[in-house]
This record gives C-alpha cells, sequence and structure tokens, in this order.
C-alpha cells in the first residue's frame, strides 16, 4: 500500500497543475498521485495528466470525468483511493519539497498501531499581487511531533481554523465518514473538514510549512467578488454542516472538540450574513433569516451559542449593526489576507 494519496482536482489548470504536481513527485514510491481532470474543455489538461501517468506509471492516474466540481473530483478520487492518507492538493496550489521529505519519512517510519487518524501540518498563503507570505502554524495550540487528543488542545484565536490545507486524514476514515461532496458546489472544503472530525480519536501536529496556497487569480472561489456570485453555494455548504451534527451531543463527552466545532458552525453563519448583508437586498437580507431559523429550528442551543457570540452580530438587521459589521469584515480582510 502507498503511504499516501494526494488527489489533484484539475479544470482547465493547464496553465499550473504541472507546478503543483512536480511538487508532489518529491515524495517518491512512497505516494500515490491521482490527476482528476474534471471535464475540462479549454486547454491540454487532460493531455497533460495522460503525459504523467504515462511517464510515472507507479505514481500517477488520470482519471477524466464529466464537469462535477471540485467536491465531486475529490470524491472521485477518494473513492479510488489505495494510499494509506488522503491529502487534496489543489491544482493552482503545490507543497514544499523539504516538508513533503519530513512528512514521508515520518509516515514510512510510523507502525500502523501507532499511526494517528489525522496529521495537521502548516499552510502558507501565497499572495501573487505584493509577492508576500502568511503562514498559519498551530504550534501554540497542539502538541508538536506526538498524538494527542482533542482534550489536549488549547483555544485557537479568532479567524484561526484547521483546513483542507492543513489536514491529512485517513483514506479509510474519511470513506467511514460519510462527507458525499455535493456536485457543481464550490467551499466544499469546510464540510470536508468538518464532517470527519468527531471520528478522529488521535492527531498529530508536524509544524512544517507543508501546503502553499496561492492567493491572486481573480477568478479564484475565495476572491471577494466570485463568493458575492456564488452565496448560495456557500449557503448550501452551511446546511449541511448544520445537518452534519446536533452540536450539544458533544458538549459533555469532548468539550473542547464541542467548542471548536461550534466556533466552525458560528464562523460559517458569520461568512454567509456578512456577504449577503453586503449584497444589500430584500432578497439577501431574506436568505440571511431563514438561514439563521434553519439553524434555531435544527439545534437551539447552538443557535442561542452563536447569537451570544461577537460574530453573531452579523444576524441583526439593524442597519447601524450592519454597517458596523461590514467595517470589521474590512479590517479583518487587511490583517489575515484570507482572500
Amino acid at each position: 500500500m502507498k503511504h499516501i494519496t494526494f488527489a489533484v482536482p484539475c479544470y482547465n489548470s493547464a496553465a499550473y497543475m504541472e507546478k503543483c504536481i512536480e511538487s508532489l513527485l518529491a515524495g517518491g514510491d512512497g505516494i500515490e498521485i491521482i490527476i482528476v481532470n474534471d471535464g475540462s474543455t479549454k486547454d491540454n489538461t487532460a493531455s497533460i495528466a495522460d503525459g504523467y501517468a504515462e511517464k510515472y506509471p507507479s505514481i500517477i492516474r488520470a482519471v477524466h470525468k464529466e464537469n462535477g466540481g471540485h467536491g465531486d473530483a475529490v470524491m472521485t478520487a477518494l473513492n479510488i483511493a489505495e494510499g494509506n492518507y488522503f491529502k487534496v492538493v489543489d491544482s493552482d496550489d503545490w507543497v514544499d519539497r523539504d516538508a513533503l521529505e519530513e512528512l514521508m519519512g515520518v509516515l514510512r517510519k510510523e507502525p500502523e498501531e501507532s499511526a494517528p487518524d489525522a496529521f495537521v501540518v502548516n499552510y502558507v498563503y501565497e499572495h501573487a499581487e505584493d509577492n508576500t507570505q502568511k503562514i498559519i502554524k498551530y504550534e501554540k495550540e497542539f502538541p508538536v511531533n506526538r498524538n494527542f487528543t482533542f482534550s489536549e488542545t488549547k483555544k485557537m484565536p479568532v479567524g484561526k481554523f484547521l483546513a483542507m490545507h492543513s489536514m491529512i486524514y485517513k483514506t479509510e476514515l474519511l470513506k467511514s465518514a460519510d462527507i458525499n461532496l455535493p456536485k457543481h458546489t464550490f467551499y466544499v472544503d469546510n464540510l470536508f473538514v468538518y464532517k470527519p472530525l468527531p471520528l478522529i480519536k488521535t492527531f498529530r501536529y508536524l509544524n512544517i510549512n507543508f501546503y502553499r496556497y496561492y492567493i491572486g487569480r481573480s477568478d479564484q472561489s475565495v476572491a471577494e467578488s466570485v463568493i458575492m456570485n456564488r452565496i448560495d453555494q456557500h449557503i448550501k455548504v452551511t446546511y449541511m454542516i448544520i445537518d452534519a451534527y446536533r452540536l450539544s451531543d458533544f458538549e459533555k463527552t469532548d468539550p473542547k472538540l464541542y467548542k471548536y466545532m461550534l466556533s466552525f458552525v458560528s464562523i460559517m453563519m458569520t461568512i454567509n450574513s456578512i456577504y449577503l448583508i453586503k449584497q444589500d437586498t430584500k432578497e439577501s437580507f431574506e436568505k440571511k433569516r431563514k438561514l439563521w431559523n434553519y439553524l434555531k429550528e435544527k439545534d437551539k442551543r447552538t443557535h442561542r451559542k452563536c447569537k451570544n457570540m461577537l460574530t453573531g452580530m452579523a444576524e441583526s438587521d439593524n442597519k447601524f449593526i450592519c454597517g458596523l459589521c461590514k467595517s470589521i469584515y474590512v479590517i479583518v480582510r487587511k490583517i489575515f489576507k484570507f482572500n
């Protein structure tokens, strides 16, 4: 069995996918790379994928499918993955060679009986517009280089969460998590991270700057204008996250996991609310009310907790508070540079 499967979803990715794939090849024969050509029609993504599969037949598989979106491409790779662990690397991103070699060293030596359910690694925002970097680390929140449970973690500050970029899951755990990422929907990475969390018994944090997350393309899903246009898809994912669990079930059994998942739900509610406030239409405010009411109907305690957090201000329709929320968003965006 391969130590790890890297899934590389590609959609008209010819301009940048080679950088991504080349960075992964540093992992050697212990890795599997599944390039999923998600119905590309505008460039030679398909032929590039086939070329790599032909050149590295023991490492790379090329899969061609009808367009189903990012989540469907991830699920396609997961369903056929043969690696012990599974990691998604988007085709416009890449991984650090030295960090990959360090990860592979750990995976090669790790006995099966002590292998964690998930590894956590650092990721780096690579900002193309000003050639700056922002490293997201977890050294203050997690023990380093040993297995731990969520009960041993410290509270994460506002704005820091586990992301698809930072997570490496056991493949079988992901398959058992019943994630079912929807087709033709962006922002499913949030569901991909959130849904498996209660199933993870042990984590291990490697303090390595592993994942390089490119920020700079105007058509990226995280670009503000794109989120505004695709807000219904972000809301759809949030509904799925609300439906995933009744959070109060974890409040006594795993309090720190509960608090983290509560914060995750809260920030998803806030992101949707702020973008709907920014749209500033009768329809957008109705969508916001509908979303908050849905959370209340599904889990009154979680709704009350989210509403009482600082981020809960975004539920309000008051003009002054809505204006304040937009101002806070501008400040936070400048500080964290997340899009």
